[in-house]
């Protein structure tokens, strides 16, 4: 099902051209228009779901799918050293496009981008509790 007012199910559907890597029935892979690196791409679904609590697991699991085989060919094709899989889901997570999407993107040794996070440093009481709170 496809959103009418959303830039990324037309760019999915191909109403609006994009640089596209691969495409089959239910997704299409396009490079990032303001790419993190050189390679940058995105996985889109051809479906519209806001975020990954509106994805379907089938789709959730063939988009990991998808993403294993196209991060392989960001390696093979672009000489990488590594890739990450970036998956923001709303605003304050860094989501700014609302339908699911993930970043592929290839890094390069000295390549300038930190994506990365400063640890925290929980007691074992604390921990204790976030997991009792979770799985209760």
């Amino acid at each position: 099902m496809k959103k009418e007012d959303c830039i990324f199910c037309k760019i999915a559907n191909g109403e609006i051209p994009a640089k596209t890597l691969y495409e089959d029935d239910s997704f299409r892979v396009i490079l990032d228009l303001g790419p993190a690196t050189k390679g940058h791409a995105l996985i889109l679904p051809k479906n519209h779901a806001d975020d990954l609590f509106g994805l379907d697991d089938d789709t959730a699991a063939k988009t990991m799918i998808l993403a294993k085989k196209m991060a392989g060919t960001l390696k093979e094709k672009l000489g990488c050293a590594g890739i990450n899989l970036v998956q923001n889901n709303g605003e304050i997570a860094g989501q700014t496009v609302m339908h699911f999407h993930l970043h592929l993107i290839p890094r390069y040794e000295d390549d300038g981008q930190k994506i990365q996070w400063v640890p925290g440093k929980p007691s074992q009481d604390e921990l204790e509790k976030i997991q009792q709170q979770i799985i209760e």
